[in-house]
């Protein structure tokens, strides 16, 4: 057993998106731009409702997909290929935005937590202009396994031969949601070709000997091992993992695609009204 050290920790700072909600932000900052194959990470966590009741109105993607695990909350999904969404407390939706979706998500509660991530997840060449797709389930459909001193949601990927709701075939996303008891301890094999990385969210929990502050990404460096293990007051994370899609990104706004030209062409697409071609498909429940 060879444990995953800490390569890098990224403290999430605040960003303000939508119509003015402000989120947390580590994975597509200027101290990680990316971490093939994910491109941003966002948190968002707020009991103000004048911090996020204005939400997300309709904004365009294209070239990656959009990852949305609900904590916390109410939130509607609108987009341009028909689809719409419920997220509640403990659901999941994972749209691929592929050649291109204008999309809203607008809060549908006026008080309480609304809280949350949002990942986004980068698409190879051979699948940025493909059609899009849309996944969601609640969380009643997420399986959830025991272990000792540990809760784990499994959302996408794999964890004692239970396997995830979501699919995400391009990179073998594996996404859970780790709640760990007072100084228990989680051990997961996990192979280093894929990138991976753990986000305390409550709690604090010691990786490879060094302490996980709340809110700040911990990037894992090379080995075969997760191995975390939570502090006094216990620990919730997430912890995800991909396999890495080795090509050039060229990121601008909502764009995500290969080169420079193509960042063009998306922009041009857009103004001219020819984003969207092609009709979503949707799963879940």
């Amino acid at each position: 057993m060879n444990p995953r050290p800490i390569r890098q920790l990224v403290p999430a700072f605040e960003v303000t998106e939508g119509a003015g909600v402000t989120v947390h932000r580590s994975i597509g900052t200027p101290a990680l731009r990316n971490l093939d194959p994910f491109l941003m990470l966002d948190h968002f966590s707020s009991d103000n409702p004048d911090e996020y009741i204005a939400g997300f109105p309709d904004h365009p993607h294209r070239g990656f997909i959009t990852f949305t695990y609900m904590l916390d909350g109410h939130m509607e999904h609108r987009d341009s290929m028909g689809n719409r969404g419920d997220l509640k407390a403990g659901g999941v939706q994972w749209m691929k935005a592929a050649s291109g979706v204008i999309h809203s998500e607008m809060p549908q509660q006026t008080n309480g937590l609304m809280r949350g991530f949002q990942l986004w997840i980068n698409l190879p060449a051979r699948e940025k202009m493909s059609a899009p797709a849309y996944q969601e389930f609640s969380a009643a459909a997420i399986p959830e396994l025991t272990l000792d001193g540990a809760r784990a949601r499994v959302l996408a990927g794999e964890l004692n031969g239970t396997r995830g709701v979501i699919d995400d075939p391009a990179t073998d996303v594996r996404y859970l949601d780790v709640t760990l008891a007072a100084d228990a301890r989680f051990t997961l094999p996990l192979s280093d070709t894929y990138h991976a990385f753990v986000y305390v969210f409550e709690g604090s929990a010691r990786l490879a000997g060094e302490d996980l502050a709340t809110h700040t990404l911990a990037v894992l460096g090379t080995g075969d091992t997760v191995d975390i293990l939570a502090g006094a007051a216990g620990a919730r994370f997430i912890l995800v993992a991909g396999r890495p899609i080795d090509e050039p990104v060229v990121q601008y706004g909502p764009f995500v695609m290969n080169t420079r030209v193509e960042i063009e062409q998306a922009f041009a697409d857009y103004q001219a009204g020819r984003l969207v071609q092609a009709r979503a498909t949707m799963t879940g429940h």
